[in-house]
């Protein structure tokens, strides 16, 4: 009997151990950070050069000879094309003729109403004589005058018959090879190729209305520069990239919306240093969008969705779980903003956010602070 009682007493020992509950489980939980942040307004844009020419011929004429390679990176001045000069050298050498043979002619007019000039006084040259004289020197010195023109006329179109470029930027393929007749500006000049600087370069984007109004409102208050006044910074983030690679300055806000879209025309200049950007690409535009204000952030890993509502875990003081409904701002440098929800004082569930249960306890474990941030709920 005895016996039989002890076993009754050890099955109910094993029973009641294999009852007792299991640890609360460990989360790891962080306090907000607090810091000073500047909301950023981001936007679709597209390059486009600061200078873009097309190079037409300025005189007709046979290509001789291409200079450039195509798609190369030129300086002004670099020569591109070389035209046959040899019929603008020989009208240049007829005008040096022409203005020489003026010039004669001009000198001997002078020397003629010299002499008139001192036979007048003795009435052995007529005054009627004396004004042709006058009018014979007047005549050369226009005649002079015209030779000189001409002959730097052709001149100029000796030089137009060495194409160069007017522009540093990437020159584009040639559209004429040598052989090739072309003609001169008055004609219809022919294009012989394109050059689009790149650095640095601008992009153009559309801001909507809602934006601009708020933007106004803020640099009426004092809280924010204008753009059209100031150079605003911009971060550019180009297409397959993650974040913001280039830094730029506002340049131009057009001065009225466009009717159909109702947003208004805005371009950032961007240094392009390593000459990367080209022309017609497409890039993300993130602008200033708030004065600088004191905001609580957390790990973005840490929010989680209910329906439509984003909310995160707190453990209270008593180690239960809480669930809060917050308003989340942009992302800055890692860490979302929470615009409400959430105090400094607060211990947020950012690891082992599939272990918590609302309403059960856990063993919460601090995490360690990002480098250079601070909890905002600890001592200064």
């Amino acid at each position: 009997m005895g016996m039989l009682l002890a076993f009754a007493l050890a099955g109910c020992n094993e029973k009641a151990q294999s009852q007792v509950a299991p640890p609360p489980p460990t989360v790891t939980v962080a306090q907000p950070v607090k810091r000073t942040v500047t909301d950023w307004d981001e936007f679709t844009g597209r390059f486009e050069a600061i200078e873009e020419v097309q190079v037409r011929a300025r005189v007709g004429g046979f290509v001789d000879r291409v200079e450039f390679k195509d798609g190369a990176i030129v300086r002004a001045g670099d020569l591109l094309y070389v035209i046959d000069p040899r019929p603008y050298e020989a009208v240049a050498l007829e005008a040096e003729g022409q203005l020489a043979d003026a010039r004669a002619k001009g000198e001997l007019a002078k020397r003629d109403l010299e002499r008139a000039l001192s036979l007048v006084q003795s009435r052995a040259v007529s005054e009627q004589a004396l004004d042709q004289r006058r009018q014979a020197l007047q005549a050369a010195r226009a005649a002079e005058t015209r030779a000189n023109g001409a002959l730097k006329a052709a001149q100029l179109n000796i030089e137009f018959s060495h194409v160069v470029a007017p522009i540093a930027g990437r020159v584009s393929r040639h559209l004429v090879t040598p052989g090739n007749l072309v003609q001169g500006s008055g004609g219809g000049a022919t294009l012989l190729t394109s050059i689009v600087s790149l650095d640095p370069i601008y992009i153009y984007f559309d801001v909507d209305e809602a934006t601009y109004r708020r933007n106004s409102r803020l640099w009426s208050e004092g809280l924010r520069p204008g753009s059209r006044d100031t150079p605003n910074p911009v971060q550019v983030t180009l297409a397959g990239e993650t974040s913001p690679s280039h830094e730029g300055e506002m340049d131009f806000l057009d001065n009225r919306l466009d009717d159909s879209t109702a947003t208004l025309r805005s371009r950032a200049i961007v240094p392009n240093k390593d000459l990367s950007i080209l022309p017609g690409q497409f890039g993300r535009v993130r602008i200033i969008g708030s004065a600088p204000y004191e905001a609580l952030l957390i790990p973005d890993t840490a929010i989680a969705t209910d329906q439509s509502r984003k909310i995160v875990f707190v453990v209270t003081e008593d180690n239960t779980v809480e669930a809060r409904p917050v308003v989340l701002g942009p992302l800055d440098d890692g860490l979302r903003v929470i615009r409400e929800g959430l105090k400094a004082e607060d211990h947020v569930i950012v690891d082992g956010l599939q272990r918590a249960r609302v309403g059960a306890k856990v063993t919460p474990k601090m995490a360690q602070t990002p480098t250079g941030d601070k909890p905002a709920g600890a001592e200064p």
